[in-house]
C-alpha cells in the first residue's frame, strides 16, 4: 500500500497562478506549501514564449524571464517545487491526491488543495479537419516549445489558424525560426478590425489575413503540402504550405477537476467558483487559466496570490460556504468568471467573453426578473476573443434563496 505523505497546502501545477499562489502562502506561514509540475521545469507556458509582454506594463518582460522570476519568488518564499510529477486522481477521505512521479506511485493529504492546472489548446483532430496525418502539423504550445525549448526547424511556408493575440505570437514565432507565415485564416469576419489589426500591422506586415474562411482540409502525405481553405460564399482555394499552427480555442485542463466530482461551469468548461475561488469540493480552490481558457499570465498570477487570501482563511478554520447562486449568461455572450455568488466572496470584477459581437454594448445583470445592474463592458466594443469586464457591486442585491443570476446584453 503506498505510503501517505501530509501537507498544507498541495497546489497543482505550477504556472503563474500555481506559483504565485505557492509564494503568498508560504510567505505568509501557511505550513508545508508543496507545488507539483508535471513538466519537467517550473513556470508554464510563459518559459517557452520568447516575446514580451509579460509582468507589468512598468516593467514588461520576456515569457522565460517572467517564469523564472515567479519560480525564484515561490522558491525563496519557502515553497517546495516538484517537477516531473502528475496528479492523477483523488483518494477518500477529504483532499487527497495521487501522483506518480520518478520515485514512484505516492498519496499527498493536504489541509486544502489549489488547482491551478491551466488551459490546453484544442489540436487538429479535436476540430475536426479531415485529412491525412501529415508532419508539420501543431498547436502553439508545440511550436514555441520545439523553437524557443529545443531549437529545432520547423518548415519554409506556414499557416495559422486563428487571428487572436496567440495567433499574432505565434506568427512571430514562426518569422523568428525563419519561416514564411503565407495567411492568418480565421473565421471571424470582423478579425481585421479593433486590436487585432492595429498589433497585425504593427508586428506583422505583409502576412495575409483571410476573414470568414474555414480551413478544411489537410493536404500531403508524410509531409504537409498545403491545406484547402474554404470562404464564406463558397469559393474555396489551397494554400501551399508544409507547416500549419492550430491557435486559440483553449478549452481548460479540467480532467483532475472531473475526476474529484467538482461541479463544472458550462461556459467556461472549468470548475464553478466564487469571487474567493471556492470550489464545489470543500478544501479545493481554482485559479488562473483552469477557469476561463485563456487570460494573459499577469491576470492568472493575480488571481493566484487573490486565491491564497482565501486559502489562509480556511486554514484558520473559516467555514466553507455554500454553493450559491449561479451565474449564468445569455448569448452572444459565452462564458463567465467567476461564476458563482456566495456572501462575503465578491471578487474584484468578473471576466466576460462573447461568440459574436454584440447588437448592443450595454451589459444587463438580472434575476428572477429583477434588474440587478446595467453597465456598459470595458471595453466598450465587444468582439470574439476579447475579454470583457464587469464590476461586481451588484453582488448585494442578489437573494442568497433565488434563481440564477443572468448577463445578458439585451
Amino acid at each position: 500500500m503506498t505510503a501517505v505523505r501530509h501537507v498544507d497546502v498541495l497546489v497543482v501545477g505550477a504556472g503563474p497562478a500555481g506559483l504565485a499562489a505557492a509564494a503568498r502562502l508560504a510567505a505568509a506561514g501557511a505550513g508545508r506549501v508543496e507545488v507539483l509540475e508535471r513538466e519537467p521545469e517550473p513556470g508554464g507556458v510563459p518559459r517557452h514564449s520568447a516575446h514580451g509582454g509579460f509582468g507589468t506594463l512598468t516593467r514588461p518582460l520576456t515569457g522565460p524571464r517572467y517564469a523564472r522570476l515567479l519560480t525564484e519568488a515561490a522558491e525563496r518564499a519557502g515553497a517546495t517545487l516538484r517537477t516531473g510529477v502528475t496528479a492523477l486522481d483523488w483518494a477518500r477521505g477529504g483532499p487527497v491526491v495521487t501522483t506518480v512521479g520518478p520515485g514512484g506511485p505516492e498519496t499527498v493529504r493536504a489541509r486544502a488543495v489549489v488547482l491551478a492546472t491551466g488551459a490546453r489548446e484544442r489540436p487538429r483532430a479535436a476540430r475536426l479537419v479531415p485529412g491525412t496525418r501529415p508532419a508539420g502539423v501543431c498547436t502553439t504550445g508545440e511550436l514555441q516549445r520545439a523553437v524557443h525549448l529545443f531549437g529545432q526547424h520547423i518548415g519554409t511556408r506556414a499557416v495559422v489558424v486563428g487571428a487572436e493575440d496567440v495567433s499574432y505570437a505565434a506568427a512571430g514565432t514562426l518569422r523568428a525560426a525563419g519561416t514564411e507565415v503565407v495567411a492568418l485564416v480565421t473565421e471571424d469576419p470582423r478579425a481585421h478590425t479593433g486590436r487585432a489589426r492595429a498589433q497585425a500591422a504593427r508586428l506583422y506586415h505583409g502576412i495575409p489575413l483571410l476573414t470568414s474562411a474555414t480551413v478544411t482540409e489537410l493536404l500531403g502525405h508524410g509531409r504537409l503540402s498545403g491545406v484547402r481553405v474554404r470562404h464564406r460564399d463558397g469559393r474555396t482555394a489551397v494554400l501551399p504550405c508544409d507547416t500549419v499552427v492550430f491557435t486559440g480555442d483553449f478549452v481548460p485542463d479540467h480532467e483532475l477537476a472531473r475526476r474529484g466530482g467538482l461541479v463544472l461551469d458550462p461556459g467556461t468548461r472549468g470548475p464553478a467558483a466564487d469571487g474567493a475561488w471556492h470550489t464545489s469540493r470543500p478544501g479545493v480552490f481554482a485559479a488562473g487559466d483552469l477557469l476561463h481558457a485563456v487570460e494573459p499570465a499577469r491576470t492568472a498570477a493575480l488571481e493566484g496570490a487573490r486565491a491564497a487570501r482565501a486559502v489562509l482563511d480556511h486554514l484558520a478554520g473559516a467555514p466553507w460556504p455554500d454553493p450559491g447562486v449561479p451565474v449564468l449568461v445569455s448569448a452572444p455572450l459565452r462564458w463567465i468568471t467567476p461564476n458563482r455568488v456566495t456572501p462575503g466572496a465578491r471578487p474584484d470584477h468578473h471576466l466576460l467573453r462573447t461568440g459574436t459581437p454584440p447588437p448592443r454594448p450595454v451589459l444587463y445583470v438580472h434575476q428572477d426578473g429583477r434588474l440587478l445592474h446595467r453597465t456598459r463592458p470595458v471595453p466598450r466594443v465587444a468582439l470574439p476573443h476579447r475579454t470583457l469586464t464587469l464590476t461586481a457591486r451588484w453582488h448585494d442585491r442578489v437573494d442568497p434563496g433565488g434563481g440564477p443570476v443572468r448577463v445578458s446584453t439585451g
